[in-house]
């Protein structure tokens, strides 16, 4: 029977085509089934257009419908996958903007800190919407795949409340073990990898290069790299002290730890800004803006370009359908991934979700057991573990107390503000993103009365140590058009290169 995959969030345009062409270059899915749902209608239609476009110019087997309707697309799905932002920009821009009233300057704030407790607020009810769903309509077995963050604070909520078969995917030790390779001038796929830790804090425990240990010449060969010693300060930084290498970009890292962010005039030290997630302020907030808006001015370019091949040779690295593949073929897939502890690494506690090395076959996922982690890299874990479970248990409950004192506990946030502070940094989000927060409904006249009645703490610049301007439609095409024509230049610097080099021989 073909399998039914049922896309959450589908609205998510690149990255739910991304991932619908990745399972349908798998010969034996190319007559999968896909449930695209979305609450914005508009959105919805341009993905189901072009997925429509894509499956009959291919010549392919599959079907895809679309709907408004979540319960609707989970019926009978042997895969959910959730790429949901709950709020969108309008949310995101709350949780950037108002915790630099109070001095917290966040890079992405996703994760950790004020806007990562808040994403998770807003998140964690939708979540538990969809496991519902996947529960009572879903096929008994269904798994569960989570691309939305925050990673951690999600996927525990719907494996400790959700009752679902959960697997949390991020980018971010992909993207380390790239780095690496590339550090190290070996072939990644002469690397074998092990990580572990915990979504966005993953360590590099051990790189292998034909059975011989790389991680003590980590330091040495990122140092003298010409790119990565300037985009990479703060992980440097830490490898220097740690003694291992922290997964995620340099932006992320800086706002998870106590150290980087905390004085407006040293964050510039420690980032730099010739891409976002290097550290600049409201970075992915700024480039996720520009995208949506350049989406919406260039869409009708998309439907009148010719269809991308789906063939397993333009088969992307994104790991969801190499799962669903594992699991459908019993092909065996070896990745990371984000799932309950259950003990396999010792000092962490075994409810929380870890992020670590393991494989993927007909029985499942597997993660290695890999004991202790160094003690550095467990104390900061653990930090952000705590903060993990009062926000988990404040967002399932609406407690009020346990958001703020998360909000208390998170390193950044401590290093900047003072409890008073906290207090009412937590009640002025609780009131600007009420629409998204429904299990907080009898707490927002509350928090709005003692705002109204306090002295406002929050009085400070909101333009961040290191923020960039979002451009306008014009900027970003007279950009494009520039990186084009300088595209085309050593294109043809190249072939003329070439043609001289043949007169030569000749």
């Amino acid at each position: 029977m073909p399998i039914k995959a049922a896309m959450i969030g589908a609205g998510s345009i690149g990255f739910t085509r991304r991932l619908m062409h990745d399972i349908l270059a798998v010969p034996e899915l190319r007559d999968a089934e896909f449930a695209f749902m979305d609450i914005n209608r508009r959105n919805l239609d341009m993905i189901f257009q072009l997925a429509q476009r894509d499956i009959r110019e291919n010549g392919l087997p599959a079907k895809v419908s679309a709907t408004l309707d979540q319960r609707e697309a989970i019926a009978s799905a042997d895969y959910v996958f959730c790429m949901v932002r709950v709020g969108g920009l309008d949310a995101f821009q709350y949780d950037i903007d108002i915790p630099l009233r109070y001095g917290v300057d966040q890079c992405v704030g996703d994760t950790l800190a004020p806007g990562g407790i808040m994403y998770a607020q807003r998140g964690i009810p939708v979540i538990l919407s969809i496991c519902k769903d996947i529960r009572e309509a879903a096929k008994p077995d269904c798994v569960f795949m989570n691309y939305s963050n925050p990673m951690a604070m999600l996927t525990w909520a719907a494996t400790q409340y959700g009752g679902v078969k959960t697997i949390g995917l991020c980018h971010g030790v992909e993207h380390s073990c790239m780095l690496i390779a590339e550090a190290l001038h070996i072939p990644e796929n002469e690397l074998d990898f092990i990580f572990g830790g915990i979504n966005h804090q993953t360590w590099c425990l051990s790189v292998k290069h034909k059975g011989r240990e790389m991680k003590d010449k980590l330091l040495a060969a990122i140092e003298k790299h010409p790119v990565f010693n300037q985009h990479e300060k703060c992980r440097i930084d830490v490898l220097r002290r740690f003694g291992y290498w922290s997964t995620e970009s340099n932006g992320h890292l800086s706002e998870y730890l106590p150290w980087y962010r905390k004085r407006p005039e040293e964050i510039k030290h420690w980032i730099d800004l010739s891409r976002w997630n290097n550290g600049e302020t409201g970075g992915y907030l700024r480039v996720c803006t520009e995208g949506r808006n350049w989406f919406k001015h260039d869409y009708p370019q998309w439907l009148k370009q010719e269809a991308p091949r789906i063939t397993p040779d333009i088969r992307s690295r994104e790991r969801g359908s190499y799962i669903v593949e594992a699991m459908e073929t019993g092909r065996v897939f070896r990745s990371f991934f984000n799932m309950v502890n259950h003990h396999h690494i010792t000092n962490l506690p075994p409810d929380c979700i870890i992020e670590a090395s393991g494989h993927v076959d007909r029985a499942g996922v597997n993660i290695m057991e890999l004991g202790d982690l160094p003690l550095a890299c467990a104390a900061t874990c653990n930090a952000s573990i705590s903060v993990q479970r009062m926000a988990v248990e404040a967002a399932v409950h609406g407690d009020v107390m346990l958001l703020k004192q998360a909000m208390l506990h998170d390193p950044l946030t401590a290093a900047v503000c003072n409890p008073p502070e906290i207090w009412q940094l937590a009640d002025a989000m609780l009131v600007a993103q009420a629409q998204w927060l429904p299990q907080y409904k009898n707490e927002i006249a509350k928090a709005k009365k003692r705002l109204a009645s306090e002295k406002n703490l929050g009085a400070k610049s909101v333009a961040g140590a290191a923020r960039l301007k979002t451009k306008s439609i014009a900027e970003i095409k007279a950009e494009r058009e520039s990186a084009a024509v300088d595209s085309s230049k050593q294109v043809a610097d190249k072939s003329g290169k070439k043609s001289r080099g043949k007169k030569e021989i000749q």
